[in-house]
């Protein structure tokens, strides 16, 4: 069988992929660019504790300082054993609260989420290796269900007006500073920000 060429079939190739190579772009961008949110960082005079937020096109995501003392207190509380809660106490951790205030839908996975020191980008220990690093150590199931659900959901789809919080770990030394890179998506897009100059609570 035999195609008939039609005429002007090119340019309507050479049309539909301007339109599709423009789309690409617009898409790209959008998922890359800064939009210039500014990271607010709060300190509590009683505590010490310091929190960073940032509200980025209707998306507010905050970090809130958890204490090695405080991280060991409740996992010991809950079932782990004074070795399995120092691990979780050494990492770098934190109160994660996420909220939609866009008049629209987002949705975020953790695992697209990245951590930067210097030039270099690390992603976040989630939730389900801590998980293998309990079954390794033989803790019961009702602590590692407990630690579960004390996590930062994997991801998530929230409507306007919802939120959520939880633990989040970076595996970063006491005292060290971070910029965290935080993508979601809403309405057929990705979006990317930053909350800027975060730091580790420090043993004290």
């Amino acid at each position: 069988m035999r195609f008939r060429r039609i005429p002007g079939d090119n340019r309507n190739r050479t049309v539909l992929r301007s339109i599709l190579v423009g789309t690409a772009l617009f898409n790209l961008f959008m998922f890359t660019m800064d939009s210039g949110a500014e990271t607010q960082h709060n300190r509590d005079p009683e505590t010490g504790i310091e929190t960073w937020e940032v509200l980025d096109r209707g998306m507010r995501l905050s970090l809130t300082q958890i204490l090695p003392d405080q991280a060991r207190a409740f996992y010991q509380a809950r079932g782990f054993d004074s070795d399995a809660a120092e691990v979780y106490a050494k990492a770098c951790l934190f109160q994660t609260v996420l909220r939609n205030e866009s008049g629209g839908v987002i949705a975020f996975r953790l695992a697209d989420w990245r951590y930067l020191t210097g030039k270099r980008a690390f992603r976040l220990k989630l939730e389900p290796e801590w998980q293998y690093e309990w079954e390794r150590r033989n803790l019961p199931e009702p602590a590692r269900i407990a630690f579960r659900w004390a996590q930062f959901p994997l991801e998530q789809t929230f409507e306007p007006g919802d939120w959520n919080q939880g633990m989040m770990a970076c595996p970063l030394p006491r005292g060290a500073r971070f910029d965290l890179r935080f993508k979601w998506r809403a309405d057929g897009k990705m979006f990317e920000g930053d909350l800027k100059g975060v730091r580790c609570a420090e043993d004290r």
